[in-house]
């Protein structure tokens, strides 16, 4: 098959690998339709993270079930279905608490950016859809293989509640879908710290109350007087470097929490500050597979359309145009076509 791989920093090439085959009677394989490019994906693009040249890359995708293992029960060749970038079987003790990022049994696409991918524990993993979808819904399920779950899972770390102020710090397609889902949990203001005119038109057609452009002491001073020198009932930290974790504990008030899933690179926590202001830190890797149902739920029924986070698509074999574009900030995500 094709699939993007990479070799260096910023050398991103698409083309032959092996095709994924059945390494489990629990797996599946599964024929892309559309992937995608997630920020994180941007650090070993960078140069920040160790790799292995020619290793496949890619996390998202949705897709057809080609074939399924021997005791794969509950999906079948022809089936439509959302591929959560963190597999899981679903039963084990940590999936049965809601933590299937950490399921004893835990895999993770490797080659959504491809042509195929296989995915461990189908089972547990895979939700599908009802019958094909329309090319136009296909922005927003493909959202559902990893940034919405993880904007959500910073909302529900959080502790977003209805009534509450939010600050979300980041404004990349993660940031984007968690303004998405705390004006979705009912939060009554939802600050979007974002200086980017298209992310903010996006930030406020999801529900963001308030757009903060300025950073460091400055934005924290604007988060402190939109809510009256209090600061934020809970703030969602999407971007992963000491500068955001920083904001994210400036802004928040005493008693709040800061949900964090911004992949952590060079963060150093302000535990004292932390300590005085009773200010708590939770979430991490979204277990994508616990919200699916319900934000699947939410997507078809037209309540949310996170695929606006895609502005660029373009056919896979320009999968390198479009890790430059989002390097450059020209694009916020881009979608990926076979």
């Amino acid at each position: 098959m094709k699939a993007t791989t990479i070799h260096g920093t910023r050398d991103i090439r698409f083309g032959e690998v092996a095709d994924p085959v059945l390494q489990a009677p629990t797996d599946a394989i599964v024929k892309v339709v559309a992937g995608c490019i997630c920020g994180s994906d941007l650090w070993p693009y960078r140069g920040e993270n160790p790799i292995t040249a020619g290793d496949t890359i890619g996390h998202e995708c949705v897709g057809v079930v080609e074939e399924v293992g021997s005791d794969v029960r509950d999906f079948k060749a022809g089936d439509f279905v959302v591929v959560p970038f963190d597999h899981c079987d679903n039963t084990c003790a940590h999936c049965q608490v809601g933590m299937q990022s950490a399921c004893v049994n835990l895999g993770m696409t490797n080659s959504g950016q491809g042509e195929y991918a296989r995915v461990a524990q189908a089972d547990g993993s895979l939700v599908a859809t009802n019958g094909t979808p329309d090319a136009a819904m296909l922005p927003s399920l493909l959202a559902l293989s990893d940034v919405m779950p993880t904007g959500w899972h910073a909302a529900v770390a959080a502790g977003v509640r209805k009534g509450g102020t939010v600050v979300v710090v980041g404004d990349g397609a993660v940031g984007l879908c968690g303004v998405l889902a705390a004006a979705q949990m009912g939060a009554e203001k939802v600050i979007a710290m974002s200086r980017h005119e298209p992310r903010q038109k996006i930030a406020t057609a999801f529900g963001a109350t308030h757009l903060i452009a300025e950073r460091g002491k400055e934005g924290a001073a604007a988060v402190k007087e939109i809510t009256g020198g209090v600061g934020a009932d809970a703030v969602l930290e999407c971007v992963g470097t000491d500068q955001s974790m920083g904001t994210a504990f400036a802004v928040a008030r005493p008693g709040a929490m800061v949900g964090f899933v911004g992949v952590p690179h060079g963060v150093e926590l302000p535990v004292r500050r932390m300590f005085q202001k009773n200010v708590g830190l939770a979430g991490g890797m979204a277990p994508v597979r616990r919200y699916l149902p319900e934000l699947l739920d939410l997507v078809t029924s037209g309540t949310i359309n996170p695929g606006l986070v895609f502005d660029l698509t373009l056919p896979m074999a320009d999968v390198a145009e479009g890790y430059a574009a989002m390097d450059e900030r020209r694009a916020i995500k881009v979608m990926l076509q076979p």
